[in-house]
């Protein structure tokens, strides 16, 4: 118990000052072992490890600079094979409206051909045809484009689609048996 009581008699603040001087002392040895060490050009493991991380430090640095640039330099070949990919999209859309838009021309002038020559047609050709030419019309307009390829086809069509209606040719006759 006695050992106890004289542990509430100890002035702390004078404990605390002291292991602070001590702590002060050490490190002021310390350095100064460090800076005779260094002045006769002797190496402790400490100042060994010192080294040695900042030379890790160093390379670490540096290989995050090439890591930087090789990033720099894949993200610009990125960008170019993008727009290279964009332009080929491009090209292949602009190559498949033209198909689209050669294909419905055929298409109309292969009818009006067909009609001129006297052919017979019935009313589900004549109305496929109009339905395609508007189709035509809208791709032309939606792309910039002008029409004038098939202006002519399209007036016989209409002409001979009215007079079919007029003399009642396009619907279907039933014959009495």
């Amino acid at each position: 118990m006695d050992t106890i009581l004289e542990f509430t008699t100890i002035d702390f603040s004078s404990v605390f000052l002291s292991v602070f001087i001590i702590l002060i002392g050490i490190k002021s040895i310390s350095s100064i072992l460090e800076w005779v060490s260094q002045k006769l050009g002797l190496e402790t493991k400490w100042m060994r490890a010192r080294r040695e991380e900042h030379n890790l430090l160093l390379k670490t640095s540096q290989h995050l600079t090439a890591l930087q640039e090789k990033q720099k330099q894949d993200m610009e070949k990125s960008d170019m094979r993008d727009e290279e990919i964009s332009n080929d999209i491009k090209k292949l859309t602009f190559m498949f409206i033209e198909k689209e838009i050669d294909d419905i021309r055929w298409e109309i002038n292969n009818f009006a051909t067909k009609i001129s020559e006297g052919k017979p047609c019935n009313k589900d050709s004549f109305q496929h045809c109009i339905h395609i030419y508007e189709k035509y019309e809208k791709i032309l307009e939606e792309n910039g484009l002008d029409n004038g390829e098939v202006e002519l086809s399209m007036e016989l069509i209409y002409d001979a689609y009215k007079k079919k209606l007029k003399e009642g040719e396009l619907w279907p006759t039933h014959k009495k048996s």
